[in-house]
């Protein structure tokens, strides 16, 4: 009788380890159904690069060799040591996987770069200078959610245009010298964010950004200029997921670094958000 009592006793405690077991086997799956996609979520940058050019836009001149916006290998903004396409490939954090030429009209070269510790993509298009209106209503298009794109890179599925988080902008402010008919609004609830590193682009960009949805990470209050390393130190503060007012002390450390500007001068030039 009393082997009875030993036997029941045993095989329910047998029982409620199962069950605990089970339980904690339970949740541990929940938890990798929840994680997982936050966990190996990728993120997607988009950046539209207007060729400096002496011709077609609205600039002081820069040496006809750097300012010719048909001309991307030697541009300012993009082949240049400080352009874009150099400056990245340059740079340990990226690699470069893919380059496609013409691959759009008014595109010249596309650049396809996968950051080496993140899941971070990011797509550099550099547009004809002389394409400078095309170039900004793309910007405002993609920061608004429309003209989404997935670009087959190999074996990759990389989001772009509209898809993207994080559209950035480079070149010169094309609106002091044009003007859009309207804005584009809203597509989904996506949260997106913008960075127009242009000659006082919050001044000019103030309303169409807001039309879009899209939140102003990082613009300008004056004149500046527009070279990669503050698109860099942006975007690097972006992927660490830094408070905006973090970014935009980055961006003015090192545009004052390079510039020689005084970094009182480059705070006051690099704003976030819209006040």
């Amino acid at each position: 009788m009393l082997s009875r009592h030993y036997f029941l006793f045993f095989r329910l405690i047998l029982i409620q380890n199962l069950l605990l077991l089970g339980m904690r086997i339970l949740i541990s799956l929940i938890f990798l159904l929840v994680a997982l996609p936050v966990i190996s979520q990728s993120r997607y940058i988009h950046v539209l690069v207007a060729l400096c050019d002496n011709d077609n836009q609205g600039i002081v001149p820069v040496p006809r060799k750097i300012g010719n916006g048909q001309d991307p290998a030697n541009n300012l903004y993009w082949g240049c040591g400080f352009g874009v396409k150099t400056f990245f490939k340059k740079q340990t954090d990226w690699k470069l996987i893919k380059q496609i030429n013409d691959s759009e009209e008014h595109i010249y070269e596309r650049l396809v770069f996968k950051h080496k510790d993140k899941s971070v993509y990011l797509v550099a298009d550099a547009y004809d200078g002389a394409a400078i209106k095309q170039t900004t209503i793309d910007l405002l298009n993609y920061a608004s959610g429309r003209a989404k794109q997935i670009l087959d890179v190999d074996s990759l599925k990389v989001k772009a245009g509209g898809n993207a988080d994080l559209i950035a902008y480079v070149g010169h402010d094309g609106l002091m010298d044009f003007s859009l008919d309207d804005y584009p609004t809203p597509t989904d609830q996506k949260k997106r964010e913008v960075i127009i590193l242009a000659c006082a682009s919050r001044n000019y960009f103030y309303k169409p950004i807001g039309k879009t949805g899209a939140f102003p990470l990082l613009w300008t209050t004056n004149l500046m200029c527009p070279e990669a390393y503050t698109l860099d130190a942006a975007i690097d503060s972006w992927i660490n997921n830094d408070p905006p007012a973090v970014t935009r002390e980055k961006a003015a450390q090192i545009y004052s670094q390079y510039q020689k500007c005084g970094i009182k001068g480059a705070r006051n030039l690099f704003v976030t958000g819209f006040k």
